[in-house]
């Protein structure tokens, strides 16, 4: 006999006479919303068909939870690729990049994009969420998922597992298709009644809805600018053979990573030189707004398009928007009653203004230091005047927001949203979300600049994330440019030194499921030593050893 003992969030104990999975544990949960996708064992993320079988306390995991709506989107994804393959045989089902509350996806056949009837594969999708299909989970041999991925064309989830010899692999199984999942998916197929495919370009996106309100799509607010970007470095990708991690991986094997970050870092120099161009061709530009969300590189791309804005004669002067906060005193408070120093009304901005129109006027002005140990505005002697050729470089979250720098002329004004945009999937059905990519930038920068473990980055992920989502998404469209600060390899780098800080977070931690999570999905990247990084890499802004100053 198998015992075990599940303690309930209500601290309700129940001890069973066998292995149980978190499908038997449902009538013991209470909810107010939403419906389980997913159970929490002792803080890992566990379906609701896997077996469990030691002491646990659980926890539900519903559709209104960002844990719960992930693995509702995977489940979505998984059906999507089942129906591809049921109508399209023949054609390879490529993800890409995130638009909106959707997926951009496309089906290629050899490269070339095909066109499909988007009517008859959301109807099979249909069909197979109205039959409540299972979707199974279950292992097999290496030699067998080799064998199953290369018969149904995927040939960079062959690849990948080509690369990581685990002697049984996890895959998903939809009636006679099968596929791999890196985490949870739902047991059933008729959950997802959500979704909708909407033709996009050279291929569609497959819509669903968001976290606040899974019981509905919202209206599609396109951002052409930001996918124009990702096509770009797709494509580019595409060029060069590095479009998804298996290929990454063979670079580092055939010992030729340190020519591919070579190729990069010079692209994206590039690419801040042609910004540079833009911003003098334009001839009225006195001021630079940056912005982009947390760990996008503001603070590196800032100190570069300086150094190339100084190649075209410019005299570029940094001005940081932290010595512009009102103070504790005088800073709004959010729904918590917690100081919300990332809303605009924390900025003093009149007083921004009235510095920069005196400054364009040509006067001296006293510029001010903000302490924020006494929460006070202090002034140093700083002083300063624009010359013909100076430029005001201007970096943080409120950047592309007007109402940051009402007195501004537009013609004055350049603004740039970065966003770390990788180009590369982990295979061709699990892309790489660039929230991830950021998350671990900040893993690693807080470890070695501020002291704080991986388990502290985590658990304030998600207030950050509500701030860009409030402050910074809503006018990426009023760019007059985007920059992709993603460099293609650096995943590879950071998971040396992710890896040990994600490793330290303990199963008694409530973090310990992204932890995990963030784990699983390191291991698939072959490492790069940092010394191939650049000095005056974005990457080292992160990992430490810049040649600039911050």
């Amino acid at each position: 006999m198998h015992q075990v003992t599940v303690t309930f969030p209500d601290n309700t104990v129940k001890t069973f006479d066998h292995y149980v999975t978190g499908n038997e544990l449902l009538p013991w949960f209470t909810l107010s919303e939403g419906f389980v996708v997913a159970v929490r064992v002792n803080n890992e993320l566990y379906s609701l068909t896997r077996v469990i079988d030691v002491n646990a306390r659980v926890e539900p995991v519903t559709n209104k939870t960002s844990e719960g709506s992930n693995v509702y989107r995977r489940s979505l994804c998984f059906v999507l690729a089942a129906a591809a393959r049921s109508l399209y045989p023949e054609l390879r089902l490529l993800v890409g990049h995130s638009l909106g509350y959707g997926y951009y996806y496309t089906l290629e056949s050899s490269g070339t994009k095909m066109s499909i009837d988007l009517e008859a594969l959301e109807a099979k999708m249909a069909e197979i969420v109205s039959q409540d299909l299972p979707i199974e989970t279950r292992y097999v041999s290496y030699g067998e998922a080799l064998d199953i991925f290369r018969e149904t064309n995927q040939p960079e989830t062959f690849r990948l597992l080509n690369q990581i010899s685990r002697p049984r692999i996890m895959i998903n199984a939809l009636g006679d298709f099968s596929d791999l999942y890196f985490q949870p998916l739902l047991p059933r197929t008729g959950c997802l009644k959500v979704f909708d495919l909407l033709q996009y370009g050279e291929g569609f996106l497959l819509r669903f809805p968001p976290t606040a309100h899974p019981d509905r799509l919202t209206s599609f607010e396109d951002v052409p600018q930001l996918f124009s970007v990702y096509n770009e470095y797709k494509r580019w990708g595409k060029l060069i053979g590095v479009s998804s991690v298996g290929q990454l991986n063979d670079l580092v094997a055939q010992r030729k990573a340190k020519d591919f970050v070579e190729i990069t870092e010079t692209l994206q120099n590039k690419k801040i030189a042609e910004i540079a161009d833009r911003i003098a061709a334009r001839g009225t530009v006195k001021v630079v707004l940056i912005a982009g969300p947390s760990s996008s590189g503001k603070t590196t791309t800032s100190k570069k398009l300086s150094m190339q804005l100084r190649v075209l004669g410019y005299e570029p002067l940094l001005i940081s928007l932290d010595d512009y906060y009102q103070g504790r005193d005088k800073t709004p408070v959010d729904e918590n009653g917690q100081p919300d120093f990332e809303c605009l009304e924390a900025l003093d901005v009149p007083y921004l203004n009235e510095i920069l129109v005196s400054l364009f006027r040509g006067e001296e002005v006293d510029l001010p230091s903000f302490d924020f140990k006494t929460q006070t505005r202090k002034y140093t002697g700083k002083k300063l005047r624009m010359k013909e050729r100076t430029i005001l470089i201007m970096e943080g979250i409120h950047g592309l927001n007007d109402r940051l720098t009402p007195l501004v002329p537009a013609e004055y004004k350049y603004k740039i949203y970065l966003s770390a945009l990788t180009q590369l999937n982990l295979d061709d059905h699990n892309r790489i979300p660039t929230s991830d990519n950021r998350l671990i930038r900040r893993i690693v920068r807080d470890a070695q600049f501020r002291g704080k473990g991986a388990a502290g980055t985590i658990s304030m992920w998600a207030s950050v994330q509500r701030g860009e989502r409030n402050h910074i998404f809503p006018f990426q469209g009023h760019a007059d440019v985007m920059f992709n600060t993603a460099l293609d390899y650096e995943l590879s780098v950071l998971k040396v030194y992710a890896e040990p800080l994600l490793r330290a977070v303990r199963p008694t931690e409530s973090e310990y499921s992204e932890a995990s999570r963030l784990l699983v999905f390191l291991n698939d990247f072959s490492p790069i030593p940092s010394s191939y990084v650049p000095g005056q890499s974005i990457l080292r802004e992160f990992i430490g050893d810049s040649e600039f100053k911050y």
